[in-house]
């Protein structure tokens, strides 16, 4: 990749999008492109078009979605489902029309069957049957896999598909209405500390096992693999190494500072019982996650109360 290159970054506000753009500023290149969704409406198919056929990228990384935890995936079902195929399949084929030659499609380790054999390799997609409680994101991220495949196989595009597993970081969503289970547990956490609580609930049983990855290190992944002109199939990025929700919660009450008791409620859905990926293709390429679990955390931590001030 030449550093003056012409890179657009879809989704640059969120956490991930955030982070490849800040990856790829410190390594140097200069001419990134961006567009907010007041001035990209990236359900608009005609408008993505226009914008791809005037700018003409020669790269462009799709970190553009909908998304949220369990509670938003499992209630605004028809919406997941809807705006990420709308959002894929708008840049995917745009950037096909406006003869982008190479593009990198971040979908989710959600992708991959229920009860899958640990850790997850490649070759397990569409083995057995999705977690209901995000299936329809998870088609979606499917349908983009299947997009980028087709158009290197009709056209010799060079779209890439990457399976970032359970990511976490600067930007992160803290909704608790709608974020997913890390960034959750910081602010419920910071407000249980505030309020003096004496316990600490969380959802579920404790019992899963999940893998996390710091978002600052998906994005060096992601330009490691664009610089390296990787043009395989289908590629899982994860730490390779994976917690219970029980030991993710005592990692993130330590690193916030409380002092209660940790219980767990039962009445609530798990989820997926385990989900760790296999990386091993990708470190074959050379390329491994440097930030600890707990580190990042503390990142986030400080992230999270310089966005929500007491």
């Amino acid at each position: 990749m030449n550093k003056s290159a012409k890179i657009f970054v879809a989704g640059h506000r969120g956490m991930v999008g955030s982070a490849i753009v800040r990856s790829l500023q410190a390594k140097g290149y200069t001419n990134l492109i961006t567009a907010t969704r007041d001035q990209l409406d990236l359900l608009d198919q005609k408008a993505v078009y226009a914008f791809l056929e005037n700018e003409r990228p020669e790269y462009i990384f799709i970190a553009a979605a909908k998304v949220g935890g369990i509670h938003a995936n499992n209630t605004y079902r028809a919406d997941f489902i809807f705006q990420n195929l709308s959002i894929e399949s708008n840049l995917i084929h745009g950037a096909h029309l406006a003869g982008i030659q190479k593009l990198m499609f971040l979908g989710s380790s959600c992708i991959y069957p229920r009860e899958c054999p640990q850790p997850i390799k490649e070759s397990y997609l569409l083995t057995g049957p999705l977690e209901p409680t995000n299936e329809m994101y998870a088609v979606a991220k499917i349908a983009g896999i299947k997009l980028c495949d087709a158009h290197n196989q009709q056209y010799g595009r060079q779209y890439v598909s990457v399976m970032p597993t359970n990511l976490y970081g600067l930007n992160d969503n803290y909704d608790l209405n709608n974020s997913h289970v890390l960034p959750a547990l910081i602010h419920k956490a910071h407000k249980a500390k505030l309020a003096g609580d004496k316990t600490f609930s969380v959802w579920g049983s404790g019992k899963p096992m999940r893998e996390f990855l710091f978002a600052d290190d998906l994005a060096d992944a992601c330009t490691f693999l664009m610089e390296s002109d990787y043009s395989g199939s289908l590629l899982n990025i994860g730490t390779g190494v994976d917690q219970t929700i029980r030991e993710l919660a005592e990692t993130v009450l330590e690193v916030v500072g409380f002092q209660g008791e940790l219980e767990f409620d039962s009445s609530k859905p798990d989820g997926t019982p385990r989900k760790l990926l296999d990386v091993s293709a990708l470190h074959a390429l050379g390329w491994k996650a440097q930030t600890s679990l707990k580190d990042g955390i503390a990142v986030s931590y400080k992230d999270f109360q310089a966005r929500y001030p007491n």
